[in-house]
Order: C-alpha cells, then structure tokens, then sequence
C-alpha cells in the first residue's frame, strides 16, 4: 500500500492519501484545511487516480478541504449517516470554528461492515462512536493498517469533552478496536503511527481515562 500523510492546518490534522500501487486508484482521506495543495500535488506527481474521499468523522479540521478536493476529482464522499449533517451544514456540530468552507452533500452514507475498494485494497468500516456518534475507522486486514481518525492516538483517545463527545460510546469501540490482530499498524488523526499490540490500554480504556 502507498500511503502518505499529510500534516496540515492548525491543528496539524494528519490528512492522508492511501493508494493500489498496482492500478494506482487512490483515496483521500480527512482532507485537512490547508491540504488541498499538497494532496493534488502529490496525487499528480505520483500519476494516482482519485476514486474515493473518505471520511473517519466531521469535526471542521478534518473536512475543511473537501468539497475543494471533491469539486476538483469529482469523486464520491464517504461519511458515516451520523456525522453527515455537519458534513452538510458545517458548524451544525457546534463546534467552534473560525475559518469558513463549503458543505458537502455526501455520495455514500457508510455504516458498520461496510466495504470500501481501492484497487487491490479492500477497507473495512468499523463504527467507533465516541469522539463524534458517526466516527469510523477504515481498516485494511490484508495490509494490516487501521486509519483511526480521532478516536484514538499514540498513547491517549479522542476528546470526550466537545459536544459530539459520547464517553459512554467510546469505551466499547476502543475495546472493539482492541481485538484487531496486535501487528495491527495505526495512522490516527493528530500525532505519529503506532500498533494496536502497542496500545495496551485500549480493552480497559475506561479505567485509564474514564476518570
């Protein structure tokens, strides 16, 4: 799998390209106020075909770019039925946000089980409720990748305390993510990769940061 990262905006929100390396179909996931520039030069240095946007949740640093990066590929957008209103209607969250972009109708209402195909690359959509209620993860088994948005990082879980947060939703999606094979390699929404096998807290997250 090729994919890159693309740390962008105020709160360097990790915006991603993942590709085929085969047939060089492409997504773009989380496009980060900021990474429109960079994710369309890379995609056209690296002669990738744009074919899907996918989104792990809709807080604003994750979206800003979207319908900029949709406009231009003319690509379908992906987003789980729970987030899609602020998708739609930014600030609808009531989250504050001082910069303005446009809403964007998604093409693809994703739910548990879900599969996405990238080429030879298969994402499964796990539901992870907590941070935002549609927030998902995109995981890849056959190259042992989770891209895990913000429901968790190295080390630490998506803020509980914003108006989207769900704490009681959150602790059975980290121990959900928690059976996912150790080797499992982690791209999250803010901060550098881990592994699943690295994150030991994730099955008793609760009792770590419940309190």
């Amino acid at each position: 799998m090729i994919l890159q990262p693309f740390p962008s905006g105020p709160f360097e929100t990790n915006a991603y390209v993942v590709a085929c390396p085969r047939t060089h179909q492409a997504a773009i996931v989380d496009p980060a106020p900021g990474s429109f520039d960079i994710i369309t030069s890379y995609i056209e240095t690296n002669h990738l075909i744009p074919k899907a946007l996918l989104l792990t949740h809709s807080h604003w640093d994750h979206i800003a770019d979207a319908a900029a990066i949709k406009a231009k590929y003319n690509i379908p957008v992906y987003i789980h039925s729970l987030d899609a209103p602020n998708l739609e209607s930014p600030g609808a969250d009531g989250l504050p946000c001082w910069i303005t972009f446009e809403g964007v109708t998604p093409s693809c209402l994703i739910e548990e089980g879900d599969t996405i195909d990238i080429g030879d690359l298969h994402f499964e959509v796990i539901h992870t409720p907590g941070h935002t209620p549609g927030g998902v993860c995109f995981y890849c088994p056959g190259e042992d990748i989770l891209l895990s948005g913000d429901t968790f990082f190295k080390g630490t879980i998506g803020n509980l305390s914003f108006s989207t947060g769900r704490p009681a939703l959150m602790w059975p999606s980290l121990t959900k993510l928690s059976l996912l094979p150790p080797k499992t390699k982690v791209f999250p929404g803010h901060g550098g990769s881990t592994t699943i096998g690295n994150e030991d807290w994730l099955g008793n997250a609760e009792e770590v940061f419940g309190h």
